[in-house]
């Protein structure tokens, strides 16, 4: 175990400075065409299971480890293989989410959908490129700290498209229309293109000497599945926050149908939940750099759980403030924490030498339930209703905790050996 005070000394830096802000880019993209744009769907009546189906706009979140290779092996401009894909992708994300403020659900309903396939692939090929810098960019000793930075980054995105933005839309002291809101928000990409201008690109040791597309798409495959028990670590990055997915992708349509106001859901769910969920990634950091992943996965998987089944108090209760403020607290304290252990964990089990394709690989499985099977969310909310429905999220994690009972002893066997 590492103390407290060596976190706080590594805690900051102009290393962390960056992932921070590269974080921030590439979580400006996912609530426009997610939580914020099924708020504004729910507002023009949009049926509950069409919403649900837009989940399956960022399906290239889940498919990029199909095209992880191409980064690996080429470059774009002369930039460098990381920073050439960083600065395409960030200008084709601003054009493309000032496009969608031009369309409307009343009457653009198909043309909206294909403007967000094309900004989930934009936005999955900056994360490859993204995390496969920030894998390079950062030494062993600073990955664990820099993955929750820069899901500090990520998280403060969200909370400016999502809280912000969804609750100045309607107000009265501002009065954005939603159409306003995606023309200002695409321009925090601006961000992360100009940070992306002034840093260096990492410089990687002991990479193949083969460097045909061949080569760039089957060895990082063939690398990771020589490992013992492979397919073990692969459904445990599937289940392991696959309840928490499938209820969050229903949680901006359901607090619309309880009652609760845009500056309702923008200030409590949205504004103070990505506070709470701040919070919780630097307390789950600092559990995670002290106790271990492994320790801290069980804790924050069991927290999640129980958080998933908590929102089930609003069916009960109403659009009542508290019970809205109570349930998001506890979601996304625990959400938090969860996500710092489990980046943590995915970045640590990559080979340097394959880094953007292997990444990929893991962080696709990972949200294959919020991009796929969270489409048919809308259709279990109509067959169960909404408090049966997070009941069942919340038990979906317990397979999730039993793949994590095999890797872990998986891993401590491994330790062992060595």
């Amino acid at each position: 175990m590492r103390n407290l005070s060596s976190f706080f000394k590594a805690y900051f830096s102009k290393k962390m400075l960056i992932v921070f802000l590269l974080g921030f880019s590439s979580g400006v993209p996912l609530l426009l065409i997610g939580g914020t744009l099924k708020i504004w769907m729910a507002r023009e009546q949009v049926d509950i299971s069409t919403i649900g189906y837009f989940s399956w706009v960022g399906l290239s979140y889940s498919l990029k480890f199909v095209w992880a290779p191409i980064l690996d092996r080429f470059t774009l401009f002369a930039a460098g293989r990381r920073r050439s894909w960083m600065l395409t992708t960030q200008i084709l994300l601003l054009i493309s989410i000032a496009f969608l403020g031009t369309l409307n659900p009343k009457d653009s309903l198909d043309v909206m959908a294909l403007v967000c396939v094309f900004i989930g692939f934009f936005s999955a090929t900056q994360d490859i490129a993204n995390d496969a810098f920030r894998r390079e960019f950062l030494t062993d000793e600073e990955l664990p700290l820099g993955s929750s930075i820069n899901q500090y980054g990520y998280r403060i995105a969200m909370l400016i498209t999502g809280g912000l933005g969804v609750s100045l839309v309607g107000s009265e002291w501002i009065n954005l229309d939603w159409h306003s809101l995606y023309y200002l928000m695409s321009l925090c990409m601006l961000v992360g293109f100009a940070v992306t201008l002034t840093v260096p690109e990492p410089q990687v040791h002991g990479l193949p000497e083969t460097r045909s597309l061949k080569a760039a798409i089957i060895d990082p495959f063939k690398e990771f599945f020589s490992r013992e028990k492979a397919f073990i670590i692969l459904f445990f990055v599937f289940l392991f926050k696959l309840g928490d997915a499938m209820s969050g992708a229903m949680l901006s349509p359901y607090y619309v149908q309880m009652g609760y106001s845009n500056e309702d859901i923008g200030l409590i769910a949205k504004i103070f939940g990505l506070s709470a969920a701040l919070f919780g990634l630097f307390v789950g950091s600092a559990v995670v750099y002290t106790l271990g992943v492994f320790r801290s996965l069980w804790i924050f998987g069991i927290m999640q759980s129980l958080s998933t089944g908590l929102f089930a108090l609003i069916t009960f209760t109403g659009p009542e403030k508290w019970a809205l403020a109570v349930t998001v607290l506890f979601e996304d304290i625990s959400s938090g924490m969860g996500s710092a252990a489990f980046i943590t964990y995915l970045a640590s089990i990559t080979n340097r030498k394959y880094t953007a394709t292997q990444y990929a690989i893991l962080s696709s499985i990972a949200t294959i339930g919020r991009n796929f099977l969270s489409g048919f969310s809308g259709d279990m909310v109509k067959a169960l209703g909404w408090a049966p429905f997070f009941y069942t999220c919340a038990l979906i994690a317990v397979p999730g905790l039993c793949m994590l009972y095999l890797v872990n002893k998986q891993q401590q066997q491994s330790e062992k050996i060595m």
